[in-house]
């Protein structure tokens, strides 16, 4: 696949504010404004995450990198700075989100070290070539098999590479407990029914396997030596801004629509409030409105 996010097709790095499609396969290319938008506010982690990544590999000359699954590009161009001397390599399965990827590239003056691949995870990873760095980011959870997923890239690893899995961390929080409207805790009911979501994803998929999601064991089973694992925090506190604003908004219309069938009358009420944009209770207009997330990556290195 090419990488946002899925065996069945596409990889890239996403949220799991999931709209239209089947519970296997999100409209990656609908999704595709969002996706760019969620990773620019996240710009601070992913700049973070690709400098301490340098920091691992400072020892050796990193020449090529697999951004798999990499989405809109907003993560590629970011690791394509951080390793100057290096072709970076986005890999997905959505030609829309490639495009974005190329025209990031270019308004980053980075057209000439980025490669575009199209491509199936993890059915076209070996024609990709090997890298010394392998970045792949919220995509392994979309394959049914995800020891024999990372058994692949690792495989696609060169002596001392080093392989970069960013998944889970801590679910967005973008609104107090009590915020006047419905019921408290109104978050929280919404992680229980997207967790349930998740695992019906999950058991969708072809070839489905169910893991113990430890991470750095499972680079372990595939053979690869742990350098270590990091969590890096997102915190944009309110009042937000009309663009981060206006992100979540659409945030919680994928909930209200995706979630409907798991959620009381009652907090799809609520729901449909924040959604009003004339409302002062509406995510556009309360002023409590702000986005914190902490976010994992595990990394390992071919011995």
């Amino acid at each position: 696949m090419t990488p946002h996010e899925h065996p069945h097709p596409h990889p890239h790095a996403h949220s799991h504010s999931h709209g239209s499609g089947s519970a296997t396969e999100p409209d990656w290319e609908a999704l595709g404004t969002h996706l760019e938008r969620e990773a620019e506010l996240k710009a601070g982690f992913i700049e973070e995450a690709a400098g301490w990544l340098r920091d691992l590999l400072g020892h050796r000359d990193v020449t090529r990198v697999l951004d798999l699954g990499s989405g809109p590009g907003v993560t590629t161009t970011a690791l394509a700075h951080a390793f100057p001397g290096a072709e970076t390599v986005a890999v997905d399965s959505t030609p829309g989100l490639l495009e974005r990827a190329r025209a990031r590239a270019e308004r980053e003056g980075l057209a000439s070290r980025i490669t575009l691949r199209e491509g199936e995870l993890p059915t076209d990873l070996p024609g990709l070539g090997t890298a010394d760095l392998i970045w792949t980011s919220n995509v392994v959870h979309h394959l049914g098999d995800q020891r024999a997923a990372l058994e692949s890239f690792a495989s696609a690893l060169r002596p001392g590479g080093v392989l970069a899995v960013r998944e889970r961390g801590l679910p967005t929080r973008f609104l107090p407990r009590d915020i006047g409207i419905g019921r408290p805790g109104l978050q929280a009911r919404l992680d229980a029914a997207e967790e349930d979501w998740f695992s019906e994803m999950r058991a969708q998929l072809p070839g489905h396997t169910r893991t113990v999601e430890d991470w750095p064991a499972l680079l372990v089973a595939a053979g690869l030596a742990p350098t270590g694992s990091r969590t890096f925090l997102t915190d944009l506190s309110a009042p937000l801004d009309p663009v981060a604003r206006t992100h979540l908004r659409d945030r919680v219309a994928r909930f209200r629509e995706s979630l409907a069938d798991s959620l009381s009358a009652e907090d799809l009420a609520t729901l449909d409030t924040l959604l009003d944009d004339a409302s002062p209770d509406g995510i556009l207009r309360r002023p409590d409105v702000f986005f914190l997330t902490a976010t994992t990556v595990h990394t390992a290195a071919r011995t």
